[in-house]
Order: C-alpha cells, then sequence, then structure tokens
C-alpha cells in the first residue's frame, strides 16, 4: 500500500510540476503585454507593440504547451485518486469545470484574435483583447487556487452520511480566508518568473550587442515590475498566507520553521538542517524572536512547536517540507535583491553598461521557476498527511485497484513524453529569442 500511494504521488507531483512551468510564465506574462500595448495605446510608439508581438509568441507557445500538459492532470483525478473525486467531487468540480469553462476558453478566444486580429481591428480593440487575455489567464489562477484553498482550509460545506462532501454555501468557496492571501502571492511570484524572463532577454540582447533598442526595453520594464512584485509578493501578501499557516495550521508552520519544541521568543533559522533523530536543527543559523515577532507581533509571544502535538499529525515529510520552504524566501531574497539594486541602477542611468548584473540577471532567469515549484512543494507537503486538511487522509483518497507496477510504468512514459516535449518547447523559443522582435512581421 505504500508503494501504491508512493507512485501515485509521485505521478502526479511530476505532472504537476512540469505543467506548472509554462501558466506560471503565462499569468505573469500576460500583464506585461497589457503594459505594453497600453504604452502603445498612450504613445503611439510601435517599438511597444512590437514587443507585444514578439512576446505574444512566447505566450502562445507556453499557452499550447500548458494546455497539453493540463489534459492528463485532469484524468488522474479519475486513474490515480478516485476516491478523492468521488468524496469531494461536488465541491472541487465546480471549481475546476468554471476554470475551463470560462477561463480557458476567455483566454484561447482572445489569444487568438491578439495573435491574428490585429488588422481587422483598431488600435483600441486589440488593447481590450490582450486585457481579457489577461483576464483570462487571471481566473484560471483564481479558480485553481479556490480549489487548492478548500483543500487547505475547508469552508461551506457539510458532509452526508455515505461520506460524500457537498457545498452547501458557493460564496464561501470565494471567501475563504486561505484564498486571497494565497492567490495573490501565487500571482506576484508569477508576474516575478515573467518579469525576470524579460529583463532576462533584454540583457542576453544588450551583452550579445544585437536588437539593442529592445534589449533596453525588455530591461527597463522587466527591472520596474520586477522591484514592485518582488517586495509585494512577500509583504504584504507573503506575511497574510503565512498568517493563515500560523493559525489554520500551526503544526505546518512548527515543521516548515524547524521548530521541534516549544519556545516564547522563538527564533527564525535562517540555515541549518533538520535532524529527525536528534529532532533538532544542525549546524543552524538563526536570528532570536523573529519567528515570535513575525507569527504573533510580539517578541516573546510563544510559538507551538511539534512537540505539542501528536505525530500522527505531523507532516509525513518533515525535511522535504522544510528545505522547500526555505528555498523559496532565500530564492525570494534574492530576487528582491537583484531587481532593487538594478531599480537603482536604473535610476542612475548606470544599468545599461554594468555587464556583471546583465550576467547576473540573465543567470538567475531559471530560479523564479525554482521558487515558485518550492512554493506548491511547501503548500502541499505542508497539508500532508492530509487531502484535505483534518477531513480526509491522503491513503483515503487513492484509487487502489490502479497498482503500482502501472502507475510507475506510465510515470516513466510521462518523464520520457515530457523530456522530448520540453526538448521541442526550448527549440521554439530559442528560435523566436534568436530571431528578435525586429523580424517579428517578416
Amino acid at each position: 500500500m505504500e508503494d501504491l500511494i508512493l507512485y501515485h504521488r509521485l505521478q502526479f507531483a511530476f505532472t504537476i510540476s512540469f505543467h506548472y512551468i509554462f501558466p506560471q510564465l503565462t499569468m505573469g506574462l500576460s500583464i506585461i503585454l497589457v503594459v505594453f500595448k497600453w504604452l502603445h495605446l498612450k504613445k503611439g510608439d510601435e517599438r511597444y507593440n512590437r514587443a507585444a508581438k514578439f512576446w505574444a509568441k512566447i505566450f502562445a507557445v507556453n499557452f499550447v504547451v500548458g494546455v497539453v500538459t493540463g489534459i492528463p492532470m485532469e484524468f488522474q483525478f479519475g486513474t490515480n485518486w478516485a476516491k478523492f473525486s468521488e468524496m469531494t467531487g461536488n465541491i472541487i468540480g465546480q471549481t475546476l469545470a468554471m476554470e475551463g469553462m470560462f477561463s480557458f476558453f476567455l483566454e484561447s478566444t482572445f489569444l487568438g484574435l491578439f495573435l491574428f486580429g490585429e488588422k481587422l481591428l483598431s488600435r483600441r480593440m486589440h488593447f481590450v483583447t490582450a486585457v481579457l487575455v489577461c483576464l483570462g489567464t487571471q481566473a484560471s489562477g483564481l479558480f485553481i487556487i479556490a480549489t487548492h484553498s478548500w483543500m487547505q482550509h475547508p469552508v461551506g460545506f457539510e458532509i452526508l452520511e455515505n461520506g460524500t462532501f457537498v457545498l452547501n454555501n458557493f460564496s464561501e468557496l470565494f471567501l475563504n480566508s486561505w484564498l486571497w492571501p494565497a492567490y495573490f502571492h501565487n500571482q506576484l511570484a508569477s508576474l516575478i518568473t515573467a518579469t525576470f524572463v524579460v529583463a532576462g532577454v533584454g540583457a542576453f540582447y544588450l551583452l550579445n550587442n544585437k536588437h539593442q533598442e529592445y534589449g533596453r526595453l525588455f530591461l527597463r520594464t522587466g527591472v520596474i515590475l520586477g522591484a514592485i512584485s518582488t517586495v509585494l509578493v512577500i509583504v504584504p501578501f507573503g506575511d497574510m498566507l503565512a498568517q493563515q499557516v500560523a493559525t489554520k495550521q500551526p503544526i505546518t508552520m512548527a515543521a516548515m520553521e524547524g521548530l521541534f519544541e516549544t519556545e516564547e521568543g522563538a527564533p527564525m533559522v535562517l540555515i541549518g538542517q533538520p535532524n529527525m533523530k536528534t529532532m533538532t536543527i544542525d549546524n543552524k543559523i538563526e536570528v532570536p524572536y523573529v519567528l515570535s515577532l513575525l507569527t504573533y507581533k510580539r517578541w516573546n509571544a510563544e510559538v507551538k512547536g511539534l512537540d505539542a502535538y501528536d505525530k500522527d499529525l505531523w507532516p509525513t515529510n518533515i525535511p522535504a517540507l522544510y528545505y522547500a520552504y526555505h528555498m523559496m524566501v532565500g530564492l525570494g531574497t534574492i530576487f528582491i535583491a537583484i531587481m532593487l539594486l538594478a531599480a537603482f541602477l536604473l535610476w542612475k542611468k548606470k544599468l545599461f553598461d554594468k555587464k556583471g548584473l546583465l550576467w547576473t540577471i540573465l543567470f538567475t532567469v531559471p530560479f523564479p521557476y525554482i521558487a515558485n515549484l518550492a512554493g506548491w512543494y511547501t503548500a502541499e507537503l505542508g497539508r500532508q498527511p492530509w487531502l484535505v486538511y483534518n477531513l480526509m487522509r491522503t491513503v483515503d483518497g487513492v484509487s487502489q485497484t490502479v497498482s503500482a507496477g502501472n502507475t510507475l510504468f506510465t510515470l516513466l512514459g510521462f518523464i520520457g513524453l515530457y523530456f522530448l516535449l520540453g526538448v521541442l518547447f526550448l527549440l521554439l523559443v530559442g528560435k523566436i529569442i534568436n530571431r528578435g522582435p525586429e523580424l517579428s512581421e517578416k
């Protein structure tokens, strides 16, 4: 049974991790498309329009691969997690269906008009198509995170005698206290990915002495939006989400922070390795009192550690949760430093000549993807051993009729197929970037 659960979880984790590489860029990039089109509408400068069309091509490739890789996950609800779907489908089925019926069709329809309808539309209407594409991507994130937030903090439901969850208050799904901090935190994190990609392409052009005008435009846009989003993702929305975890899932918070023992004036561990044998953090570097201050706004507040809770309720894999959380926070701090420094140099009109910082921005492009995935791992590992927090355990939601061997076989198939898909994606995007915005219409 343990192997069965492990392989089901590994398969879903792999497919959803690979899938999320693509929508995290499109959700952020859709905002940047609107910015470029708005600047074109306001200033009448054709460079902004060419920039928007250039990034729309990369958006479209990401969108297509995101759709292709998203379809298998829908089937896995029935093949791998049939009991979970049976018990909770009356609730999560509504938000997932809304994501497909409303967000996907809004996004795909107006993306087609944006890509191919410019000659048929006025400048203002073409800008409107960009806005509607953006609304579709943001709504898609909202419906998915509404589903996820219900699993983290279930509200507005009742459980029938046969164990089935049914929704008795639809509005509660979207008034969930967990939803909005999680949503804005996630969308800003997606915008960070997009800003680093846009700024990274700009840095690439400047360092290679090609498409210089657009290199400066991309770098300037990415840095300005990046400086804003890297701060906002932590303050206020990261802090607001952390407050939800602290109040609704205090066991998760203790595991994330590596707090094994209850303490007054609890410190925040910056670096260290959790030792599950001794229930301590090895080689730690910590800042005294900070965890108490951030959690309860008092220096000497008591923060309950894992010792205050039954071990059966502890997250299944505490080291993985601890490392995922610290990876997310550590990378987020680095992103702030890079973008604020770049914004300062941009203000001083020195950024474009700082080759060291340009190389740093270029080589940092993959790391927002890693940070986003680490954030999702933190959320998912923190909820374990529950599928629906405190109500339905993971072991009770798995499809027991699908063998571990079958799941492992299909997992290996996904790995091979997605590797080929990933190579094709990189070749296509690389070709678009190498061609550049100046040749976008040829």
